[in-house]
């Protein structure tokens, strides 16, 4: 398969980015989440809901909650982030709608293709200091704790075929303790793997039940970090191969720089590419990652 992987959006995505993927060979298309440039981000949806191509999107820290939810959640205050988890599902169910084709999902098994199998996360990942939206997921999806939401990952992929391929918004821990490292925290020095442990607890639980993992990919911690340095953008560990496709802003130049990366399978193998196209579609560069 041939499938783009579209970074968190923040607010830059156009008709020309729809009607770039729509004419290109993509079989699929992958978005790691966070549409809005902080909360909303419903015209956003409304037009990739004009996307052709089959696309799965897992909501991001920043999608279906309202500022104050947002800032409450940042802040630790446990009073309005109970409030404001009281409109969530209302809200997600909205942006689902807005979206019409595109799949808006979490905790969920697609499949692919053949022996191939797509596992959508945990949603609105923010981190793993703690466990963020929990009175939001309790409602939504049963699950309150890091423990609880790896065994709901767990079953899904022990009902997935033998590939797979996992869908995140924030990606796994234990992959680097720097600032520089794919999952690495760039905003607070105590934290150094800001990566999630229930999503490596459920890849480590697919790898030791028999199943390929043959990429991940998520976003969440921007390519351009916060101390002017650049984080990893892909990382293979063994046969797995790990995507941060997090360039934000996606657009650039005035429109004529936009990013996307193609993740390629082929003969049980994964490979990637960064890829940056003009308004028109036309490629601009293109950089093999690891």
């Amino acid at each position: 398969m041939h499938i783009a992987v579209i970074g968190d959006i923040h607010g830059f995505w156009d008709g020309a980015d729809t009607d770039y993927f729509n004419q290109s060979g993509y079989d699929a298309m992958l978005f790691v989440g966070d549409l809005p440039r902080l909360t909303g981000g419903f015209d956003v949806a409304r037009e990739l809901s004009r996307l052709r191509k089959p696309a799965w999107l897992i909501p991001g820290n920043h999608d279906g909650c309202t500022t104050l939810q947002l800032l409450s959640e940042i802040k630790g205050w446990s009073t309005l982030c109970r409030l404001g988890a009281r409109g969530m599902t209302a809200r997600v169910d909205k942006l689902r709608e807005a979206l019409g084709p595109v799949r808006l999902c979490g905790y969920e098994q697609f499949e692919l293709a053949d022996d191939l199998g797509l596992i959508v996360a945990r949603p609105h990942a923010m981190g793993p200091d703690r466990f963020y939206y929990q009175a939001a997921m309790q409602r939504r999806y049963g699950v309150d704790s890091f423990a609880a939401s790896t065994q709901k990952m767990n079953a899904l992929i022990d009902a997935a075929p033998k590939n797979l391929i996992f869908l995140a918004h924030n990606g796994p821990a234990g992959l680097g303790n720097t600032a520089q490292s794919i999952w690495g925290c760039d905003f607070s020095p105590h934290f150094g793997d800001f990566g999630d442990p229930d999503l490596a607890a459920s890849i480590t639980h697919a790898q030791a039940t028999g199943h390929q993992v043959l990429a991940v990919v998520g976003g969440h911690m921007h390519l351009r970090s916060k101390n002017g340095q650049r984080r990893s953008a892909a990382l293979r560990r063994e046969q797995t191969l790990y995507v941060n496709a997090a360039e934000v802003a996606r657009i650039r130049s005035g429109g004529e720089r936009r990013h996307h990366v193609a993740l390629n399978l082929r003969d049980n193998q994964a490979s990637a590419k960064t890829v940056w196209v003009d308004a028109g579609g036309k490629l601009v560069e293109k950089t093999p990652l690891s």
